[in-house]
């Protein structure tokens, strides 16, 4: 009787296992907004970032070195680059691995808008924030998580949706035989 019951528990624990990358073609729509918003941070960031540089403020300044309304230093210029060139790599990669990204990113915009939270006005504060760059990671960072997980998480998925079918693979496979009938 335990190996009657043992494929069909092994079965059950399958049938709520999601495997994303197989699910989203690279055509998909969904892919188009993970893609727009990657693009479009990472060129914020990129142009924050070419801007602080262009200054020629210290790579650890932190006096009142305002670039587009936000405090910076050459270090954090250099780092939104970088953070701005690699949200440019998801939106090219797109798929998935920009969802993925947009999403990871978001979380250490919002983390990072904490910590630097904490080090305002301390000796720790190495990249120069003020309250208004505290505020722009905390937006970054939601609207990062939101392209990320457009598409991906609700309560009301479309049933075409790939996540959608991936959570919900029985209900998904009665639609599709009906459909065939």
């Amino acid at each position: 009787m335990a190996s009657t019951h043992a494929p069909h528990a092994e079965h059950d624990k399958n049938a709520f296992r999601v495997v994303l990358d197989e699910h989203l073609p690279v055509d998909h729509r969904l892919s188009q907004v993970y893609r727009v918003g990657a693009g479009l941070m990472g060129l914020v960031l990129l142009a924050f970032g070419i801007l602080g540089l262009t200054r020629n403020i210290g790579f650890f300044d932190t006096g009142n070195n305002a670039v587009a309304g936000l405090n910076s230093n050459g270090t954090l210029s250099v780092l939104s680059i970088c953070i701005g060139l690699l949200l440019f790599a998801g939106m090219i990669i797109g798929g998935n691995f920009a969802s993925t990204l947009n999403m990871v990113l978001g979380v250490l915009f919002i983390l990072s808008g904490f910590v630097n939270l904490g080090l305002l006005d301390t000796q720790s504060n190495f990249l120069n924030f003020r309250i208004q760059n505290v505020i722009f990671s905390f937006v970054v960072g939601i609207m990062l998580m939101w392209f990320g997980m457009y598409g991906r998480v609700g309560s009301a998925l479309p049933h075409d949706n790939p996540y959608w079918k991936a959570r919900h693979p029985n209900e998904a496979a009665a639609e599709a035989q009906a459909r065939r009938v």
